[in-house]
């Protein structure tokens, strides 16, 4: 009988495929072999296939490890039909992303609006465990009546809590955020990226424009589970399958019991304006939102806010 393992999902990139996606990785019933098996389609990535699997933490015979990466080796008398030497695993690094939606008050002037985000921006700086950090004014109205976001990331969950918990960020909050708004909402949530310090941090030329693109989703409590989680994998299939269009995308439920009406929540940072406009208005993503989130979405809401760059940046 073949013993569980825990499994880890992450990226594969390849030069060359001749036929399908691989999908899934599992442990043959002889030791150390390995078992892929193919699915439907390969994500293109700078001219690279990206293939979507999971390695094993105990299968390790046939792996052959290369810092960061992890090359494959796969069964005997399996033909994949691909160069195994060209395919390596991307590590993958867990992290916490915190959002956070203002209504600031009708009278707000220029000069409190500066104030009110630079204090806000300036937290990084002020407090340990923010590795990353975007805000701006929401671009268009929504039924909500939020005109700003903040975007935040963290290490672990443990900084989210001291973050919390930190008297500078309370006193930002009493004095220079309240008095200019009437009402925030927060969401965090846990969610992976590649494990590299671009990635983590958010830092590089790809990071310093484009438009952020916060999607809060409340989902039904009839929705079953596998329901949700398939609309949530056709999410993070269809943002992996633009990477012209799209820098970084991540998703995940709801930590904040305080807050607790969307349970899920997803951020996507695009390239441009255009590329923010071209990915929202292409079919593939309104038949996406249609026949997957649609029918079990009690409530959900979809901002954006372009991506000036701040001071800088010095790597």
């Amino acid at each position: 009988m073949s013993q569980s393992i825990n499994t880890h999902e992450t990226l594969v990139s390849a030069n060359s495929v001749s036929f399908t996606r691989f999908h899934v990785l599992k442990p043959n019933r002889r030791k150390n072999k390995l078992l892929v098996l193919a699915s439907d389609r390969v994500f293109r990535s700078d001219g690279e296939l990206v293939l979507r699997m999971r390695y094993d933490d105990e299968v390790r015979g046939n792996c052959l490890r290369s810092r960061n990466r992890v090359r494959v080796h796969f069964s005997n008398g399996w033909s994949s039909g691909i160069d195994t030497e060209s395919i390596e695993f991307i590590r993958k690094r867990n992290v916490v992303d915190h959002i956070c939606l203002l209504k600031a008050k009708g009278d707000l002037s220029d000069e409190e609006e500066k104030d009110m985000l630079d204090y806000l921006y300036t937290l990084q700086y002020q407090m340990g465990g923010i590795v990353a950090i975007s805000l701006g004014c929401i671009s268009d109205p929504n039924p909500d009546g939020y005109t700003h976001a903040i975007y935040m990331r963290f290490q672990r969950k443990e900084d989210l809590v001291r973050f919390y918990k930190n008297s500078s960020y309370s006193s930002v909050l009493k004095d220079h955020v309240m008095p200019y708004c009437h009402g925030l909402i927060s969401v965090d949530y846990e969610s992976q990226v590649e494990d590299d310090i671009l990635p983590i941090f958010r830092k590089g030329e790809e990071f310093n424009y484009g438009v952020e693109f916060m999607v809060l989703i409340s989902f039904a409590e009839s929705a079953l589970v596998g329901c949700v989680e398939d609309a949530l994998a056709a999410l993070a299939k269809l943002t992996m399958g633009f990477p012209s269009l799209i820098v970084q995308a991540t998703q995940g439920s709801n930590l904040n019991l305080c807050s607790s009406q969307y349970t899920h929540a997803a951020v996507i940072r695009f390239r441009s304006s255009d590329a923010f406009e071209m990915f929202i208005g292409s079919p593939d993503y309104r038949d996406m939102w249609n026949k997957k989130f649609e029918p079990i979405t009690q409530d959900s809401l979809a901002i954006h806010f372009p991506i000036e760059p701040v001071g800088t940046e010095i790597m």
